[in-house]
């Protein structure tokens, strides 16, 4: 059996540094809210330093809960000491190897678990959203909103396209899109809008080249 007491040293040392943090987090968060206590009212602070000093609480809160985790899992790797289970792969059985115990002491298994604890999952969020095409109206003729496909259209056509004007609102496949009818794309007013048919120009742009060549 191999010999950990040089890792177990290292638990033991890690163990103290962290419950030192801890206790020292504790005691600087007990300064500030005693000294939050002592202002009447926050109203001559500037909202920004209101804002900053949000940001700091709640990165120390956040870093605290890390300690607090990597804690539990220091308590952890010592039981087994006791149990004499420690190196031991809680999910395969097999012997943890002594590099890696030695650059984690705390691991509970062997690299081959772990990787095999990822998974492929997607968000939750796509079982509902059911993608683009759940939103894609392009094929319905009875709508003619701006949908979900020409939102992305617009945004993904900034990757592949100089911002030229006639071909600003083009995508990669020349699709027209940010229009319900096509002649909108190269009928212009003046500036008080529709006043009459006289007042409708045409431009000679790259919408008006489909148009008359029937895409």
């Amino acid at each position: 059996m191999a010999d950990y007491t040089k890792i177990k040293e290292q638990l033991l040392n890690r163990k103290q540094q962290v419950e030192e943090r801890i206790q020292q987090h504790f005691t600087e968060e007990q300064t500030r809210t005693f000294q939050l206590s002592q202002e009447l009212s926050l109203y001559d602070n500037h909202p920004a330093d209101a804002g900053t000093d949000l940001y700091e609480r709640e990165k120390d809160f956040a870093l605290l809960e890390q300690l607090e985790r990597e804690h539990e899992e220091i308590e952890h790797a010592l039981n087994k000491f006791q149990t004499g289970t420690f190196g031991v792969c809680e999910v395969t059985g097999k012997q943890i190897p002594y590099e890696r115990l030695e650059a984690s002491p705390a691991a509970r298994t062997v690299v081959e678990a772990v990787n095999n604890r990822i998974t492929d999952d997607r968000p939750a969020e796509e079982d509902v959203l059911e993608g683009f095409s759940r939103f894609d109206f392009d094929n319905d003729d009875s709508e003619t909103q701006f949908d979900a496909e020409d939102s992305y259209q617009s945004v993904a056509e900034f990757n592949e396209l100089p911002m030229v004007f006639e071909d600003s609102s083009l995508d990669e496949n020349g699709e027209l899109v940010g229009y319900v009818e096509q002649i909108e794309g190269f009928l212009s007013t003046g500036i008080d809008g529709y006043t009459g048919d006289e007042d409708v120009t045409f431009q000679r742009n790259v919408h008006y080249d489909q148009y008359l060549n029937g895409k």
